[in-house]
């Protein structure tokens, strides 16, 4: 069973200044609520009880706004209002299920995963980018159960207009049915012509434990990162089954500025 989930939030959130001079993106409300907190519904209603936050020293914000239960009682004491009692509840029930790990250096997603090896029990896990809302359907639950079925890697996928394949990472696919199909490559930010397909890869995945020593082994690529793609391939390239999901659910690209307030107008409406 997938129990555990791996959250990267150390990026320096540069596409929502000045914003995030101040907030962390993830903090962030998006119609009344932190963009965070709608990534931790979906992981409590896809069954997880491990979450792992991938936070730098310039995000403690994050760490405190789960750890500030001081304020909160001396709130509740004087005020004794009902919502912020539900609000404190909430907040402590996720701060049992998160450890933190730190990543203070930009040095790509996956340099982020590697640093969660030591806290990793089980063989497949589950990886869950902030940016990235998916709403009315719960992906991850899918994924999960999609897992079970094949006793595979999975990643969330959707199908990306021809003149945006530049801005992904595209899968080559072979097709299994309508909404599932075995990933034959992953090719990061393709021109029109040399893209596979128009799958784009989306902030869900689930991956084995096995990636840890092809992370710890792999060499910076672009920006002297190190991506979590470039590992991928070299699973798949060992004969690793990868399935791309197409999910069911709406996707909302939170990372930019007219992503972010996009965001909000379309929950608002739910």
């Amino acid at each position: 069973m997938i129990k555990q989930a791996i959250i990267p939030l150390a990026g320096l959130g540069t596409r929502l200044l000045p914003l995030t001079s101040v907030i962390p993106k993830e903090l962030l409300p998006i119609n009344g609520k932190p963009g965070l907190e709608y990534i931790l519904d979906e992981c409590v209603n896809s069954g997880i009880s491990e979450i792992i936050f991938i936070i730098s020293k310039n995000k403690e914000s994050i760490k405190k706004y789960f750890y500030n239960d001081k304020y909160y009682k001396n709130l509740i004491k004087k005020k004794g209002d009902e919502r912020i009692k539900k609000e404190y509840k909430k907040i402590k029930k996720f701060k049992k299920m998160i450890k933190f790990v730190y990543q203070n250096s930009p040095r790509g997603t996956g340099d982020a995963v590697l640093r969660c090896q030591k806290l990793i029990k089980s063989n497949f896990f589950l990886m869950l980018m902030p940016d990235d809302l998916i709403i009315k359907n719960n992906c991850s639950k899918s994924m999960i159960l999609l897992h079970k079925k094949y006793k595979s890697s999975i990643i969330a996928s959707k199908k990306v207009s021809k003149n945006d394949v530049s801005r992904w990472g595209i899968l080559n696919v072979k097709k299994i049915n309508r909404k599932n199909f075995i990933i034959n490559d992953v090719i990061e930010k393709p021109n029109k012509k040399e893209a596979p397909s128009r799958y784009a890869v989306i902030g869900r995945y689930i991956l084995p434990k096995s990636i840890f020593p092809i992370l710890r082994k792999q060499k910076p690529g672009k920006n002297g990162e190190i991506h979590i793609t470039d590992s991928i391939k070299t699973l798949i390239m060992k004969k690793n089954k990868f399935i791309g999901h197409i999910f069911a659910g709406k996707y909302l690209d939170c990372g930019s500025m007219s992503g972010y307030i996009n965001s909000g107008i379309k929950i608002s409406k739910l």
